[in-house]
């Protein structure tokens, strides 16, 4: 049984344990306050337990490629699911801070491996043409976490308690191990290496240093400087981990998949502005349409699920758009529609009626959903099955630090909006400047994307190739 199970569903089955993963850190942080008060501490000090989640998985996700080859993809998934779960009721049962904290930690730990190594494994089980399916099914979670958490997370520590939010985690993560365990087959271990505790140790520390410093900045810290100097320390660490990964004969991680055109391009140059465009909007359209437009939480998160629902329908045409059109030519038309989208929810006012809220929200999910899963698939068009694992792991370091980045840089942009105008309170305008931004950062990454091959990512798009066509440049 578990030998005939299909990669699409091996990908179900990833895509919900990691949905479980995202879900919980998105839906921690409309806890924190309740949080601080039960645990006796101000609400700024609670900062440390999304700090401290963060800096665990940016210091062993790079360990992921590594691990899976020397001790097999389906046993670290395994391991990195118990020990997510077993952090998480020890994060419901924490009686303090300091308790809070290391569970944070060490969920962090399980949450590094999470996403590389399944998505990995679904990829190893993946033939050339199912590569978009199997992709698609597991970009649903990165869609639908950062919508659905504030809501849910609200609703469940008013109506219930802020540790539900944590042992929520329990089912989820048994079913899930259950699921894993059962259902899909070890196809055994990669090539064992020796570990590389110099690469290990300066990508923990650039990569931890830098996502902390960002962090910080995104939260608001006591010392201005402090965010600005660990961002900076952490760039330094980051170019010497790189350095040294790129010399020596047997790295912690190989940085080989960055030579292929379509994967540098998706993930590097266009992807990553689009990214950042895209990924910034859960944290800003709530704040645009509660401080700038004046909604109140509860009518705002309902706004919101016309974001969500927009991703989740966009799921079923996804393929067939790609098939017709090609990746090159949906991502470049796509990515100006994303832009032109941005750029309205920019130009909301208080008096646009809420059907065209509605419906501004609802083709910005779509656009959404289309742009995220064309440039995850494209990634992979031109990676031979050796090096899925550490094109995984590299793709969700990348993804991390959008994340972090994009959130710092629209932070960043309300900053200097209110500095510039002399205000102290934040206002519609200062929203519309930072979400103008993004569309900006969506155009940039428009005009980049027009340098991937015309034919790129067309055999796993199933399109007919014509021999001797393929091109890369």
């Amino acid at each position: 049984m578990r030998e005939a199970i299909s990669a699409r569903t091996v990908a179900f089955i990833v895509a919900g344990v990691i949905f479980m993963q995202l879900l919980d850190g998105a839906i921690i942080t409309t806890s924190l306050p309740v949080m601080a008060q039960e645990l006796g501490v101000p609400t700024l000090s609670m900062s440390i337990g999304v700090t401290s989640y963060l800096l665990s998985a940016a210091i062993f996700m790079p360990m992921s490629s590594w691990l899976a080859d020397r001790f097999g993809p389906v046993r670290v998934f395994l391991g990195a699911i118990a020990i997510f779960t077993v952090a998480s009721l020890a994060c419901g049962l924490a009686q303090d801070l300091p308790q809070f904290v290391m569970a944070r930690i060490v969920q962090g730990i399980g949450g590094a491996f999470m996403v590389p190594v399944g998505r990995a494994i679904v990829l190893d089980r993946a033939s050339k043409d199912e590569v978009i399916h199997v992709l698609a099914a597991m970009i649903w979670p990165a869609l639908a976490a950062p919508v659905l958490g504030p809501v849910l997370g609200g609703a469940i520590t008013t109506y219930f308690s802020w540790r539900y939010n944590f042992l929520l985690n329990l089912p989820l993560g048994l079913v899930g191990f259950s699921l894993v365990l059962l259902l899909v087959p070890d196809h055994g271990r990669g090539q064992p290496r020796p570990f590389d505790w110099q690469g290990f140790l300066l990508s923990a520390a650039g990569l931890g240093t830098l996502l902390v410093g960002l962090e910080l900045f995104v939260q608001g810290s006591a010392h201005p400087w402090l965010p600005l100097g660990m961002a900076v320390l952490g760039v330094v660490g980051s170019v010497a981990a790189i350095r040294h990964l790129m010399s020596t004969p047997t790295p912690l991680l190989s940085l080989e998949p960055f030579r292929i055109p379509t994967f540098s391009r998706s993930t590097i140059s266009g992807g990553s502005y689009m990214r950042m465009a895209v990924d910034a909007m859960p944290f800003l359209l709530p704040l645009l349409l509660q401080v700038g437009l004046g909604y109140d939480p509860l009518q705002a998160g309902s706004l919101m699920l016309a974001y969500f629902i927009g991703n989740m329908a966009m799921k079923s045409v996804t393929t067939p758009i790609l098939r017709r059109f090609g990746f090159r030519g949906v991502l470049i038309l796509n990515g100006a529609i994303s832009a032109l989208l941005i750029a309205a929810c920019a130009a909301l006012v208080p008096f646009v009626p809420i059907w065209a809220i509605v419906a501004l929200l609802a083709f910005s999910g779509l656009s959404r959903s289309m742009e995220f899963t064309a440039l995850s698939s494209v990634a992979f068009a031109d990676i031979d099955g050796a090096r899925r694992g550490v094109a995984s792991t590299l793709i969700s370091i990348v993804q991390q630090m959008t994340m972090v980045l994009a959130v710092a840089v629209a932070t960043l942009a309300l900053k200097l909006s209110q500095w510039f105008r002399g205000g102290d309170a934040m206002t519609l305008f200062d929203l519309q400047v930072a979400v103008g931004l993004m569309a900006l950062f969506a155009c940039a990454s428009t005009i980049l994307l027009f340098r991937l091959p015309r034919d790129a990512g067309d055999e796993i798009a199933g399109r007919s190739v014509p021999a001797g066509s393929k091109v890369r440049s």
